[in-house]
């Protein structure tokens, strides 16, 4: 006799049991690391809140439900080569349950004050982010050379020295002018004509053009099918009609983000040719971490590289809103909370030194156009009572219980700055 034949409700009652185990299996209860983890995370995520709580506040038991907090830490907009203004970009990652997003726009901070101010409206909390362009090279042998991109996370007031940060950015994005100039001519050796002025309308007024807008310009003349095609036969890296700019040394990079008060992070490792290579000498330059997880989960052979050299582990979806299968959706990326909160862990006291330097700055130069700097990062949705027209320092001395914890207010640091503020606001 052949196999047994189940009865009907038999069959019926197994696929309900197997239904409401996969159910069941999908909620996993939190550790008590997690959870620790999440209350942690949940207080420095929802500081501008009304009555920002305390710790204990957030402190939720284990078996009450929890918000979901998702982190986007690599996006893109109209400011270098998404499609998306950084308002729309917040929208859509709203929409996606998104609530913290770091923009990262090649080679500028153009679009933060635009997704800060957005931001407000849905309740998102904004990591004023840059992607930087950079070159690794290993000794006199140029073949090795290959472009690596870094990712610098600043706190709520953008970066310290921002003047800085502000001429070597601009200094990179001069250079991909220069860069896009000369694919153009290189594709035009190929036969494959383009104008300049082609590039430069996609890529908007006042934007440095990327590899992606050239792209964009070819499929719009009809020398390729789609922007895949544009890029894995003529700009990919070391292809026909690939250039580079004037990029700086990514040690250089890593070491000047750490100067100003970022945090660095090795973006898509798993597009070098030796990652290896590129994340052992980093490291010895400040280094914090390198993107381990993305939209379709966890590399193991990055998380296992990021281990070997004790760095974060992070992600983000690289969102640009092209369209199409191949890209991942803003807020796609499953970040494990201890990944968040060790993020955190390392980044908030980087981020705390950086306020406390613009803060003093700020103190000693008491200008108008320092004040409005610092707003154009770290203005905050509710200073109640106060107005940042009439009273700037005061208005800045409520916005840090905005900007910091608890715990990070109660430093001997920031007390001293406050009498500061509060001298200043006397004088005023």
């Amino acid at each position: 006799m052949g196999d047994k034949e189940i009865p009907k409700k038999q069959a019926a009652n197994g696929s309900k049991n197997k239904k409401k185990k996969k159910r069941g299996g999908s909620k996993k209860r939190m550790t008590s690391e997690q959870t620790s983890a999440y209350n942690c995370v949940s207080e420095w995520v929802f500081l501008d809140r009304p009555h920002s709580p305390t710790t204990d506040d957030f402190a939720i038991p284990w078996n009450q439900p929890k918000e979901k907090l998702v982190f986007e830490l690599h996006s893109h907009s109209i400011h270098s080569d998404g499609f998306l203004s950084p308002s729309k970009l917040v929208e859509r990652a709203h929409q996606n349950g998104v609530k913290v997003l770091s923009l990262t726009d090649h080679d500028t901070l153009s679009g933060i004050p635009e997704a800060l101010e957005a931001a407000s409206r849905f309740g998102i909390k904004i990591i004023p982010g840059v992607e930087i362009s950079t070159m690794f090279t290993q000794g006199r042998d140029s073949a090795s050379d290959e472009p690596v991109h870094i990712l610098a996370y600043y706190s709520s007031c953008g970066p310290a020295k921002f003047d800085q940060v502000d001429k070597f950015l601009s200094s990179i994005r001069d250079g991909r002018f220069l860069r896009a100039e000369n694919m153009i001519l290189k594709l035009n050796k190929l036969k494959l004509p383009l104008k300049w002025e082609q590039v430069s309308k996609i890529a908007g007024k006042g934007v440095a053009p990327g590899r992606l807008h050239v792209a964009r310009a070819m499929v719009e003349a009809g020398h390729v099918e789609n922007l895949r095609q544009a890029f894995s036969r003529y700009l990919y890296d070391g292809g026909p009609a690939y250039a580079t700019g004037s990029e700086p040394l990514s040690e250089d990079a890593v070491q000047f983000i750490c100067e100003t008060g970022g945090v660095a992070v090795l973006a898509h490792p798993w597009a070098l040719k030796d990652p290896i290579a590129v994340v052992r000498r980093l490291k010895e330059f400040g280094l914090h971490g390198i993107e381990a997880y993305r939209s379709d989960g966890k590399l193991a052979a990055y998380s296992d590289l990021a281990d070997s050299y004790g760095l974060l582990k992070l992600g983000g979806s690289d969102f640009h809103g092209r369209g199409g299968k191949q890209e991942s959706e803003v807020g796609s990326v499953s970040l494990p909370m201890l990944a968040v909160h060790e993020f955190l862990k390392v980044a908030r006291p980087i981020w705390g030194r950086a306020i406390s330097e613009i803060l003093e700055n700020y103190i000693k130069y008491p200008s108008e156009t320092n004040f409005q700097l610092i707003m154009s990062f770290g203005k905050p949705k509710v200073c109640k009572g106060i107005s940042p027209a009439s009273c700037p320092s005061d208005f800045m001395g409520q916005c840090l219980s905005l900007w910091l914890t608890n715990e990070e207010m109660q430093n001997a640091e920031f007390e001293a700055i406050k009498l500061k503020l509060a001298a200043i606001s006397t004088n005023q």
